[in-house]
């Protein structure tokens, strides 16, 4: 039964060691996934060391994509592995940064909350964090509250995270908190044999810091056999059958399946007391990854394709076309800068079934966009506009279709003849940079008897997730409409445009939205869009 106050609730500390980029928030989600089937709800908390209020005025190379939630909160791209594992709605709060902490410490100090004492890093700021945690398990009558600390034990940004961590167990009880350590187990090619030093040396700096886990995740590429895992409880003091292997897999989604068969759900009941196990329709849409019969590819062009966390959502959400659909999608990023004509983008485009050009800011790269665009339009090959990616094409078709030589977003061209996307009228004055776009879930009237009507299951609305500045330019509508593009979703006031296409009878699938609908993408239920895409790309 679900717990009923905070003295039942259960806690699970997740943190890593050695590097980072092991994967502590798919291991998270994936252990939350396990505990779901119970019908338990489980609440994660990403704790980030980082500065930054949030990451929204990060570069997506630097530090991966920036998600955004339906409360309009930008967060780290873990909050995606939540979601499409925990099939929860995350909060904004539920992202803790130091330039959160520090803020509101700040706030609190200056209001005389602290008035007579000293501020000081511990108690003060480990018990304000505490505290966040407390308050979010009861807000949503959590079950289950998992805690992610962001980077590795060792990095000073994280300290006073594992402190407060450190502290939960006296607050809780040993029998309502697990701690789990993810660490990687390397094989040297000269040798070829799993080393456990580097995972002794990462608990050694986590007992240092008085945790003691309860779990050890060891990342590689073998299963951990049974000699290194006796090593590893030896030197770091935990059962032998709570060193798990943490395996290399194709699809993140498999994971869930390994932890279990790795005995995860045995500890969790042994520990806190709670039953965990495999989803029967998970393990459904696992089971037909390995059932793929078909094969398309899909290019993604962008101007952040150096790191394929840059668009983490978009793969994501090709892959759950891939799972329900039974076909295997392969992503191919593609560089747009140096594209200056649609003969350079039928070159780069050979062999490629469909086409997402994603969100973005900045003028580097849209021209090859566009001249992308261009050729999918003219060629009929399936194309996908996201948010810079509808609105190049709506300059596409301004430019070619319509006539308007020079067509452009005002972003990108201040001095356009023909300002076709121009910024949102309530963003002109605005200065700070940082959450201040139009963020989060808004609903858009879908028009009867379209594309998109049909793709959405015929609702007559539709809620997508938002991040941006620029809009189809409301002067425009009415030439654009008359050169045959569909405005088939608007805003319920009718002057923004949120979906667009091109006929059937003129193009298979030309679709571009002024959302991103790959934020709300499920394993179990793809974004309608995408699954559009890929049926498309299918049939071509």
């Amino acid at each position: 039964m679900p717990v009923k106050n905070k003295t039942d609730r259960k806690f699970i500390v997740v943190t890593g060691g050695v590097l980072s980029g092991l994967g502590k928030g798919v291991a998270a989600a994936s252990i939350g996934n396990l505990i779901t089937k119970a019908g338990l709800k489980v609440i994660p908390i990403k704790c980030d060391g980082y500065l930054n209020v949030d990451p929204g005025t990060m570069n997506p190379v630097e530090h991966g994509e920036v998600f955004v939630l339906d409360d309009g909160g930008e967060v780290d791209m873990d909050f995606g592995h939540y979601e499409r594992f925990l099939n929860v709605t995350c909060k904004f709060k539920w992202n803790l940064t130091m330039g959160k902490v520090y803020e509101s410490i700040r706030k609190k100090e200056r209001r005389g909350d602290y008035l007579g004492k000293t501020v000081q890093l511990i108690p003060h700021v480990s018990d304000l964090i505490k505290e966040w945690f407390f308050e979010i398990g009861k807000e949503e009558n959590a079950d289950v509250v998992m805690i992610e600390v962001g980077g590795t034990v060792g990095d000073i940004e994280n300290e006073l995270y594992i402190e407060a961590c450190r502290q939960l167990k006296r607050n809780v009880g040993e029998e309502n908190i697990l701690y789990i350590h993810l660490t990687y187990i390397p094989i040297p090619g000269h040798v070829g044999e799993q080393k456990s030093k580097p995972t002794q040396q990462s608990v050694a700096l986590l007992r240092e810091r008085g945790i003691e886990p309860d779990v050890i995740i060891g990342r590689c590429s073998e299963y951990l056999d049974e000699k290194i895992k006796k090593k590893i409880s030896t030197f770091c003091g935990v059962d032998e059958k709570a060193v798990i292997t943490g395996i290399d897999v194709d699809s993140v989604y498999k994971l869930p399946l390994s932890f279990s068969k790795e005995g995860i759900n045995d500890i969790i009941k042994k520990e806190l007391g709670i039953e965990s196990g495999v989803k029967p329709e998970w393990k459904k849409l696992v089971d037909n990854l390995s059932k793929l019969d078909k094969e398309v590819t899909v290019a993604i062009c962008g101007k952040y394709t150096e790191l394929d966390d840059s668009y983490a959502s978009i793969v994501e959400a090709l892959k759950h076309c891939s799972a329900n659909l039974k076909v295997k999608v392969n992503v191919k990023m593609v560089e747009t800068t140096d594209i200056n004509s649609p003969a350079d983008a039928k070159k780069l485009l050979k062999g490629i079934s469909g086409v997402i050009v994603p969100g973005g800011f900045g003028s580097r790269g849209t021209e090859g966009k566009i001249k992308v665009i261009q050729y999918c339009r003219e060629s009929n090959i399936p194309f996908l506009g996201i948010c810079l990616g509808l609105q190049l094409a709506v300059a596409e078709f301004a430019r070619n279709v319509c006539g308007l030589k020079g067509a452009n977003s005002t972003e990108l061209d201040s001095k356009t003849k023909h300002p076709v996307v121009d910024i949102l009228p309530e963003q002109k004055n605005i200065k700070d940079k940082g959450g201040t776009m139009r963020l989060g879930a808004y609903p858009a009237l879908i028009k009867p008897n379209t594309l998109i009507w049909e793709l959405y299951g015929k609702q007559k609305e539709v809620s997508e997730r938002h991040r941006h500045r620029y809009e189809v330019n409301p002067e425009y509508h009415d030439i654009l409409l008359k050169n045959g593009l569909i405005f088939s979703g608007m805003s319920p006031d009718r002057k923004l445009v949120e979906f667009f296409e091109l006929p059937k009878n003129k193009h298979k699938y030309f679709v571009g939205t002024q959302a991103h609908p790959e934020l709300k993408s499920r394993f179990e239920k793809p974004a309608p869009l995408f699954y559009g895409l890929v049926k498309a790309c299918l049939e071509k």
